[in-house]
C-alpha cells in the first residue's frame, strides 16, 4: 500500500490557478469551429453570442495573467494563437458567403500569415522572438472583432448602420496595413541586431 501511495504522489497532475488563463485560451481555440459552422449555416445569432464568448474569454484571459502574473511561455503562444486562429476562420467563411470583400479577407490572412511565417524563420535562424503585441496590433485586433460582429449584426438585425460597417472596414485595412509593417520592421530590426556581431565573430575566427 506505501509503494502504491508513493507511485500515485509521483504521477499526480497539480493544478496551479496559473493555468486558468491557458484553459480559457484553449476554450477559445475550441469554440472556432462551432463558430464557423454557425456561420456557414446562417446561424447568425448563435455566431453573435459564440463570437461574443470568445472575445469576452479574450479579455479574460488577459486580464487574469497580466492582473495576478499567470503569464508562461504557454500562453504567449496559445493567446495569439487563439486569435488569430478564430479570426482568419471568421473572415475566410465570411468571404465565403460574400458578406466581406475578397480583398479584406486577403489582407487580413496576409498580415497574420506574414507574423506566424516571420516568427517561425525568426526562431529558425536566430532563436525564441519575445515580441508583445503592439498597440497598433491591439488595435487591429479590436477593430477585427467589432467589424465581424457589425457585419453579422447586420445581416441578422439590419444593425448597425451600413455607413459603420464601412467605416470599421475601413479601419481594419489600415491598421492590418500598419501593423503588418510593423511587425516586418520588428523582425527585421532584431535580426540584424544578432547578425552583425554572428558576422563580425565569424570575421574574428578567420583571422590568424
Amino acid at each position: 500500500m506505501e509503494f502504491c501511495a508513493s507511485n500515485f504522489d509521483v504521477n499526480r497532475v497539480y493544478w496551479s490557478p496559473r493555468h486558468i488563463p491557458n484553459v480559457i485560451s484553449s476554450i477559445r481555440i475550441l469554440l472556432v469551429a462551432p463558430i464557423a459552422l454557425a456561420l456557414a449555416h446562417h446561424q447568425l445569432t448563435a455566431t453573435i453570442i459564440l463570437f461574443g464568448v470568445a472575445a469576452l474569454s479574450d479579455a479574460a484571459d488577459g486580464f487574469l495573467a497580466k492582473r495576478y502574473g499567470w503569464q508562461s511561455d504557454l500562453g504567449a503562444v496559445l493567446d495569439p494563437a487563439a486569435d488569430k486562429l478564430l479570426l482568419v476562420t471568421v473572415f475566410i467563411t465570411l468571404a465565403y458567403l460574400k458578406l466581406v470583400p475578397l480583398w479584406l479577407m486577403a489582407a487580413a490572412v496576409a498580415r497574420d500569415t506574414i507574423i506566424v511565417v516571420g516568427a517561425l524563420l525568426y526562431r529558425l535562424w536566430f532563436g525564441p522572438l519575445n515580441v508583445r503585441p503592439s498597440v497598433v496590433s491591439k488595435f487591429n485586433t479590436l477593430c477585427q472583432a467589432a467589424f465581424i460582429l457589425a457585419v453579422v449584426g447586420r445581416e441578422q438585425f439590419s444593425l448597425p448602420p451600413v455607413w459603420v460597417g464601412s467605416v470599421l472596414g475601413a479601419l481594419v485595412f489600415v491598421t492590418v496595413t500598419v501593423s503588418g509593417i510593423d511587425y516586418v520592421l520588428i523582425y527585421g530590426r532584431r535580426a540584424l541586431s544578432l547578425k552583425k556581431p554572428r558576422a563580425a565573430a565569424r570575421a574574428g575566427d578567420r583571422r590568424p
